[in-house]
């Protein structure tokens, strides 16, 4: 088994106005001192590619981590930058529909959360091989993706644990990269 930590970026002004940052490159706001659990000392720090990650990243003492792609946040196309609340009243049933489609929710010109899935398997494989534990500074789309994979949750309703964004979720990769909850909300 290979440790993975997963650590959600910092707040940007995007986030505590509670909007949608996608892949829009929001940087974090500033002033912001982060801690991490003795559970991640040691770890190799691999960053989304995002500022907000790299900036991150620089705070619990990697700015140089290497930038990996695959861990950046889901695209939401044309909804960047708006709320959920808004939609959700915009869009009516409409939204409401496409929520109920779990792994299969589609943003207008963005990706489903299959799709980040799909693109974070193969670097889970990687790292699995490689068999170095690892902290990854990411976002909360890719985090909750690896939790749909390791618990069996299809998106559909209410998540299987309530995550805190602000600590550390702690998973085991098999040799084969299928990842299994170890610890979730570290702090």
């Amino acid at each position: 088994m290979t440790r993975l930590a997963l650590l959600r970026h910092a707040d940007t002004a995007w986030s505590r106005e509670g909007r949608i940052q996608g892949q829009t490159d929001v940087p974090l706001l500033k002033s912001i001192s982060i801690s991490l659990p003795d559970a991640c000392r040691g770890l190799r720090v691999v960053t989304s590619p995002l500022a907000r990650c790299v900036q991150t990243a620089a705070l619990i003492g990697a700015p140089d981590a290497p930038r990996e792609p695959r861990i950046r946040e889901m695209s939401w196309g044309d909804w960047e930058g708006e709320s959920l609340a808004a939609l959700r009243e915009r869009l009516g049933d409409e939204m409401r529909r496409n929520e109920e489609r779990g792994l299969d929710f589609r943003p207008a010109n963005g990706e489903s959360p299959r799709e980040v899935t799909n693109r974070v398997e193969g670097w889970l494989q990687e790292i699995a091989v490689e068999g170095v534990p690892t902290l990854a500074v990411t976002h909360r789309g890719v985090i909750r993706a690896i939790l749909a994979k390791a618990t069996g949750w299809d998106m559909r309703g209410k998540p299987p644990a309530k995550l805190d964004w602000g600590a550390v979720h702690l998973f085991n990769l098999s040799a084969d990269g299928r990842p299994s909850v170890l610890q979730l909300n570290v702090g």
